[in-house]
């Protein structure tokens, strides 16, 4: 596994972590026609957060898993700020991991 894997698994976790704290987390999954939307971060179907637990942490998680090369791009932080910017949260702490995941995908 490459440090860049491991680098982005540790970096998930934070993610999560804050999620949880900002009592984000779900414990029931959203519908499978839900999850199968095709609309950029799933837009149409999941709010932010969602879209983070559900698509954005697992598939990455499967990638890191399975040694499969990673995104070459990623563009997560912006909607997290988008998302995140009218509500009344700490949100700063997983907006920053979020970047960090985008700084390292990109690299």
């Amino acid at each position: 596994m490459s440090s860049k894997h491991i680098a982005v698994a540790e970096i998930l976790i934070d993610v999560e972590k804050e999620l949880r704290e900002l009592r984000l987390w779900e414990f029931e999954q959203p519908s499978e026609e839900a999850l199968a939307s095709t609309q950029p971060f799933a837009i149409d179907t999941l709010n932010f957060p969602q879209w983070l637990q559900f698509i954005f942490i697992p598939r990455l998680y499967l990638m890191i898993e399975q040694r499969l090369p990673l995104p070459s791009v990623s563009g997560v932080k912006p909607m997290a700020e988008e998302y995140f910017g009218v509500l009344k949260l700490n949100s700063a702490p997983l907006i920053f991991h979020l970047e960090q995941i985008d700084k390292l995908l990109s690299e």
